[in-house]
């Protein structure tokens, strides 16, 4: 379990486009939490920071 009462959590700057929301933590120590802006309390993701950077780098890309 991660202790996200630290978390500092920021919005997608996409967020609000077709009602797909979510808000990233990336301050936490070995990991990324992920949730969803519109159910907060919904559950968290959790991913390594490599996994995300690999992720979203494949966004930027246009490889997914």
């Amino acid at each position: 379990m991660y202790d996200l009462d630290r978390a500092e959590w920021r919005t997608s700057s996409l967020s609000g486009q077709n009602g797909q929301c979510v808000e990233v933590a990336t301050n936490l120590p070995g990991v990324v939490a992920v949730r969803d802006s519109k159910d907060r309390a919904g559950g968290t993701l959790m991913f390594a920071p490599e996994v995300w950077a690999d992720f979203t780098g494949a966004i930027r890309n246009g490889d997914i």
